[in-house]
């Protein structure tokens, strides 16, 4: 032996040529020692030469083993035995099964070796079908099962090893075995490299090719499922021919074209032969030419005729319908002369002869033919049929010979089948063959003949051929998935039923072993559906929902149900859920059977007491308020699935003393160590493990009539349990307990919901005794469902109840506090939102005491939780109870903001010192304001929530609001860097202001009319913009004055928000912002440069431009015929303002659009006066700190309102309008005459002060240019004015009297007059030269002013002196 071990390839051949034809001899002796030694020397092979041997084994096994396995009705006892006890042996390797599984089942061209292994131990476990005889006496019986059973057990057991290995798990039984067995794993097997070096070889190519393409699960899936679809298409082929062609080439099984599908019929083992011979024999296209190309493929050369016809007819059996044979044998003729031309005259002759030769293997073959035809009749029957001649005599009585002697038959039929038990798989594979001449009747004449030797070694090659030469070694843990599948169902069905049905113990023992092993693979391979298929059919056995069939095999079932906890709990998964129902049940039965009253009953005496008078309407479900009997739903007969985990009080007497005793067994020790042992899952298993526990007690919960808390108390346990487990962990854990406690304490039943919260306190007391870094956010995880059942529960009592918890948990832990912060201040925010004065009053007496006396704990480590704190404080301010709590609440926000101004909060305490307070120069140190740019989100939100609070609908609370907040910007202002500045101007200080700047009515009166005086709201507007507006617009200015050093780049917003009240057409807004426009020129226009007062002139020209009064809508007409305002400032808010209240009519539609028009007119002419003598005081204050370019824009700004004015005042039709609607209108005639010379006025102290004030080598020109057109223009319009209408247009005609100007005309031009003896002081003031080069532009002005009428002297005195001082001697001197 050691020699032939030196020579694999020799020792292999000789296996091969010596004792796998020994073993071919002897495998069907009815000597069962003989039998014996050939099933030992096969196990051996096997076990040690399968990757050498892999086509034999492929052979031998069905031939061997399934042979017998699968004698059902009718087997050897002794036989069937040793095969048993042969494959318990064999399955103690794990590596055999997994090499089997991925060698054959997984080969298109091999049996399904394991399955068909499972399935035969099942049958066989499960005995002969009713009604079917057997040769097996009981005992006989009995036994067998029960080898079967191990067998499968065995299976399960070593394919569980063989995962545990790969995975490497520890096997909880024997740590110890599992090590020995992994240094001896070689020792099971020949080594490769001693077998056989060609297949050493192949392996090595095998390895190869998976990793340079997919992995070996990978590559083997696409194997199993390649067959798994061949099969299906040939058996779909076996049914319906036509379909199975198009399903396999749909499949990319079989090609198109007809020699592709030819080839498939021909070569394809398990297609049914009949099968194939009718589709041959159809008539349509694509059979008639697979027909066509299947014959073609035969090489008939040389062959002797009925031989041609042998070999063409083993393939298929011919059609039974007469033209089908007929279109065959005509082409297979065709083909036969085709390879042999001289053999006949013409293919009609190899037809006609066809036709004989099948009629005489029919009768000479035929037990039901009598009279049998002889040669003669066979050489009459064909005379003339080779073109009118007869075939030779010799030729016909040989043909006739050898089908007498030799029947033509198809290869499945050479033998007759001994069982027609043998699977389909069989028949797929090409395996009949094989086992049709080992298993053939005695007697038979090849029975010790050469040719049976011969026939075996040609099958052994066609299998060597067909079938897959690498050897694949299973290392691939994935193999098992691929295995449990075909093997799952039947395991299942072979545990299931003994166990249902015996009381045996060894048989109870072994179904309980092989759902133990069953569900270790499963549960370790994640395969859910075939796990809970085994975990619910064994939680059903335990009897646990029907307590009054308990049994001994039950308890049995319970101990295996918390062994497989212990054991593969970490695996569970989903499972874990029947697993904790079987012990919820028990637990609740053990309470029964020891005459405990139910949870009902604690739920009842529990009641609480923070609402007595809601008791009679309260929540909990009427199962709690009735008395509770003394014994469960449980005990009760039930399914397992109707069942619930819930006790339901009734049947006592069908839980006797046998039941207790049983149950004692268990005990809720064991029961409780599913628990403890909780703290040994690893993290994805204790993370299963809550959540199945969790589904388990809300179903207890949810029970009808008899809720239960025994898994919740159980949630509070393995919470302490695991404990010490890492935050990552508890945080993926907590997330599903958070969950469960909002569901449950949202419950309607009111008692349930109050044990939930005490539940979820406990916990949180526990949480917080560990210490936690500063920045993590656990805490506020596990207080989050405090906050979800605060705002989601609609029971008083839960909410009140939450508020004691936080606050025992603050006084009781506040030192340990650090994230939770967070959780607790929303729900003391939820608190100030509640229904009930007793909850807000009460949360926010927590709230005081934790300001006072715990301040500096909440902002130790988070410094986030500052925010979350303000914002809990800003909830309160809004209180509709008290407003002495929101008063305190403001009050506390002050603390809180000198808290944040003197560094405490966050880093920056232990960055520096606090802060100084502000120099008297009103500046600080640029690092501070640096190191405070880390407080804006701290800052902000406080500030905002002051900022909303100035639109309270409270008097108290928006004055003190607005003095909180405007304290606090004084006073710590000085800390603010420019980034926090420009934040709280733009989201703090500005929004204050959004209400009055875009909806308050702009038509300078109350936005409701008539009802105003009985609207609070209304009166409240107006109480907000005369006080709170007002006085808050001022401190904005004050503020930005006060910190002008740093915020000077936020002076164009401020002059934004001064310029947007000024331009709402709104006279007591525009009132407010042309005061603090003033305001601030006054406080801080000393300070501006140049390129600041660049802004704030614009600014103004802004404001005057955009506030020019619109008479457009009069001036056209369009009020009579009711067309709406186009101006959508003043006409989409203003509604019913001073009009009658009749809607619908045309006429009360045009006066209230003609009301609009009119004070929307009045309203922006009063605005520009307003706003004009500011512009006048705020020049005359910096008159001198003004450039000449910023004077000029201020000049063109006022100059542009003159104009307009005086556009208005000159338009004769619009003044007629105006007098018609005089009632209405209540304007003098003009309607802008002041504003017109008000303006005129200022434009012309500007440009003299200008012309005055430059310096002497400055350029004039362009002062003196503006100044002298400004003279001019007012000159024409006083000129224009007092000429008569009809001479307006052109030069009065000579000879024509004028015509005195009327008594309105005269008061106009009296108001008028101061304007013009300014004009002419001004001209007259040019100097000499300017004087003297303009007069010719002004003369033909002067000579208009003596000859037109005036409405006062004044005009005529300051032109005599203008003409007796500066005219007069320019004259005389040109004279």
């Amino acid at each position: 032996m050691l020699g032939l071990c030196s020579a694999p390839a020799r020792f292999l051949g000789a296996i091969k040529q010596y004792l796998c034809l020994s073993l071919l001899k002897n495998c069907a002796s009815s000597h069962m020692i003989v039998f014996q030694l050939s099933c030992s020397i096969f196990i051996s092979l096997v076990s040690r030469f399968r990757p050498g041997l892999k086509a034999e084994i492929g052979v031998f096994f069905p031939m061997i083993i399934l042979r017998v396995l699968e004698n059902i009705a009718q087997p050897n006892f002794q036989a069937k035995m040793i095969v048993l006890r042969f494959l318990e042996k064999l399955c103690t390797d794990s590596q055999i099964l997994v090499d089997i599984f991925i060698n054959y089942d997984c080969d298109v061209h091999s049996s399904n070796i394991f399955e068909r292994m499972v399935n035969g131990l099942l049958k066989t476990a499960q005995g002969p079908p009713a009604g079917i005889a057997t040769t097996l006496v009981p005992p006989q019986d009995t036994t067998m099962k029960s080898e079967a059973m191990k067998c499968l057990v065995s299976i399960l057991r070593s394919m569980g090893d063989w995962m545990n290995k790969q995975l490497s798990i520890p096997d909880p039984d024997s740590p110890k075995i599992e090590s020995e067995q992994n240094d001896n794993d070689g020792g099971n097997e020949f080594p490769q490299t001693e077998i056989n070096g060609d297949a050493s070889s192949e392996v090595s190519d095998s390895h190869s090719e998976v990793s340079n393409g997919v992995s070996e699960a990978a590559s083997l899936e696409q194997r199993r499922a390649y067959k798994m679809e061949l099969q299906e298409g040939i058996a779909l082929f076996n049914r319906k021919p036509r379909k199975g062609i198009e399903f396999l080439i749909n499949a990319n099984k079989v090609g198109e074209s007809a020699e592709d599908i030819a080839a498939f019929l021909k070569s394809t083992s398990g297609l049914n032969k009949t099968m194939i011979g009718d589709y041959l024999g159809e008539r349509e296209d694509l059979s008639l030419k697979v027909m066509h190309a299947y014959v073609d493929s035969f090489n008939f050369q040389n062959m002797e005729f009925d031989e041609a016809i042998r070999a063409f007819l083993q393939g298929f059996r011919l059609p039974g319908e007469a033209q089908k044979i007929d279109r065959v044998m005509e082409k297979f003729a065709e083909r036969y002369c085709k390879c042999n031309p001289k053999a006949f005259s013409s293919a009609d002759t190899a037809y006609v002869l066809a036709y004989s030769v099948i009629m005489l293997n029919t009768d000479a073959h035929n037990p039901m033919v009598k009279n049998k035809m002889s040669p003669e009749d066979f050489i009459r029957n064909n005379r003339g049929i080779d073109d009118g001649k007869d075939l030779p005599e010799e030729f016909m009585r040989s043909l006739y010979g050898r089908i007498w002697k030799k029947e033509i038959k198809m290869k499945e039929d050479e033998f007759v089948p001994h069982q027609q038990q043998s699977t389909s798989s069989n028949k797929i594979l090409g395996l009949d063959n094989i086992l049709n001449i080992v298993i053939r009747k005695r007697g038979s004449a090849m029975e010790t003949s050469d040719d049976l030797i011969k026939h075996m070694q040609e099958q052994f090659k066609e299998k060597a051929r067909m079938s897959e030469s690498i050897f694949y070694p299973a290392t691939d843990v994935v193999i098992l998935k691929f295995m449990v599948e075909v093997c799952w169902a039947p395991m299942l069905a072979a545990f299931s039923v003994p166990l249902d049905q015996s009381d045996d113990e060894i048989v109870i023992s072994q179904c309980l072993e092989g759902f133990r092993c069953a569900i270790h693979v499963t549960a370790a391979m994640s395969m859910k559906t075939q796990r809970d298929a085994f975990i619910t059919s064994l939680a059903k056995f335990t009897s646990l929902h029907s307590a009054a069939d308990i049994k001994q095999k039950n308890i049995e079932a319970i101990k295996a149900i918390l062994l497989i906890a212990d054991e593969d709990g970490n695996y569970l998964q989903e499972a874990w859920e029947h697993i904790l129902t079987c012990v919820s049940r028990f637990e609740n039965l053990h309470l029964v059977g020891e005459g405990a009253p139910p949870d009902a009953t604690f739920f009842a005496l529990q009641q609480p007491d923070l609402d007595k008078s809601k008791q009679a309407k309260s929540s909990i479900i009427p199962g709690l308020k009735k008395k509770a009997p003394t014994a469960g739903a449980a005990s009760k007969r039930g399914t397992y699935d109707s069942a619930g985990v819930g006790g339901k009080a009734s049947g006592v007497d069908q839980m006797n003393n046998a039941v207790t005793i049983l149950l004692e067994q268990v005990g809720m020790a064991e029961m409780n160590r599913v628990f403890i042992r909780s703290q040994n899952l690893n993290s994805e298993g204790i993370i299963d493990f809550v959540k199945a526990l969790c589904k388990v007690s809300m179903e207890e919960l949810r029970s009808a009539s008899d809720p239960r808390v025994f898994s919740l108390t159980k949630i509070v346990e393995i919470t302490h349990y695991n404990m010490n487990r890492i935050r990552l962990v508890w945080s993926s854990i907590w997330h599903v307990l958070s969950e469960f406690f909002v569901t449950i304490g949202c419950s309607e039943n009111l008692s349930i919901a109050i044990f939930a919260m005490d539940s979820l306190r406990q916990l949180a007391m526990k949480f917080l005794e560990r210490e936690e870094l500063a920045n993590y956010n656990f805490q506020n995880e596990f207080m989050k469902p405090f906050v979800v059942v605060m705002r989601k529960s609609r029971a008083v009592e839960i909410r009140e109840l939450i508020i004691r918890c936080v606050s025992q948990m603050v006084l009781a832990r506040v030192n340990h506090v650090k994230s939770g912060w967070k959780s607790m201040f929303m729900v003391f925010a939820t608190a100030s939102y509640d229904d009930h004065k007793n909850i807000v009053l009460l949360a926010f007496e927590i709230i005081e005491k934790i300001l006072r006396d715990y301040f500096p704990y909440i902002t130790e480590t988070e410094s986030s939780t500052f925010t979350d704190c303000v914002n809990c404080l800003i909830a309160f301010t809004n209180s509709r109870f008290n407003k002495d709590i929101s008063l305190n609440a403001i009050g506390f926000l002050r603390f809180c903001a000198a808290k944040l101004a003197e560094g405490d909060i966050g880093s920056s305490s232990r960055l520096k010192e606090p802060s100084p307070r502000l120099t008297k120069d009103g500046k600080q140190e640029g690092a501070i304001q640096v190191d405070k740019d880390d407080h804006i989100h701290f800052w902000f939100p406080l500030l905002a929530g002051l900022s909303e609070l100035t639109f309270d609908l409270r008097p108290e609370i928006r004055k003190s609001s607005l003095q909180v907040l405007f304290d606090t910007l004084r006073n710590h202002g000085h800390v603010f860097s420019l980034p926090l500045w420009e934040k709280v101007f733009d989201s703090v200080l500005f929004p204050i202001f959004d209400y009055v700047r875009h909806a308050i009515d702009p038509s300078g009166g109350s936005s409701q009319g008539q009802n105003a005086e009985n609207d609070p709201a209304e009166l409240d507007q107006d109480a907000w913009m005369y006080e709170t507006c007002t006085l808050a617009l001022q401190l904005v200015v004050d503020l930005f004055v006060k910190f002008y050093d740093t915020v000077h780049p936020l002076l164009r917003k401020v002059l934004s928000l001064l310029t947007s009240f000024i331009k709402r057409p709104h006279q007591s807004l525009a009132g407010i912002g042309i005061a603090a426009f003033v305001r601030l020129m006054s406080s801080a226009g000393s300070v501006f440069v140049d390129e600041k007062w660049l802004e704030v002139v614009l600014s103004l020209k802004e404001a005057t431009t955009e506030t020019l009064p619109d008479f457009s809508y009069i001036a056209s007409g369009a009020y009579l015929e009711n067309v709406p305002i186009e101006n959508g400032d003043s006409s989409d808010k203003r509604e019913d303002e001073s009009q009658p209240s009749e809607d619908g009519t045309e006429e009360t539609s045009r006066s209230r659009n003609l009301y609009f028009a009119i004070a929307d007119a009045k309203c922006r002419a009063a605005v520009q006066l307003l706003l004009i003598q500011a512009v006048m005081e705020i020049y005359n204050m910096y008159r001198a700190q003004l450039s000449a370019q910023n004077t000029v824009i201020l000049f063109e700004a006022l100059h542009t309102v003159a104009t307009h004015a005086h556009k208005i005042n000159s338009d004769n039709d619009l003044r007629t309008k105006l007098q018609e609607l005089g009632s209405m209108t209540q304007m003098q005639d003009p309607p802008l005459l002041r504003l017109e010379n008000e303006s005129y006025q200022l434009c012309l102290t500007i440009l003299q002060n200008i012309f005055l004030d430059r310096a002497p080598d400055e350029g004039s020109l362009e002062v003196e240019t503006h100044l002298v057109g400004l003279c001019k223009e007012v000159l024409e319009v006083y000129l224009s004015t007092a000429r008569p209408a009809h001479l307006s247009g052109g030069i009065q005609p000579l000879g024509h009297w004028l015509i005195p100007v009327g008594s309105s005309k005269r008061r106009e031009l009296a108001a008028r007059a101061p304007l013009v003896v300014s004009t002419l002081q001004a001209i007259s003031g040019l100097g000499d030269s300017s004087f003297e080069k303009n007069l010719g532009q002004f003369f033909p002005l002067l000579a208009g002013l003596i000859s037109c009428e005036h409405g006062s002297g004044e005009v005529q005195v300051a032109l005599s002196d203008m003409f007796s001082t500066w005219v007069g001697p320019i004259v005389l001197q040109s004279c």
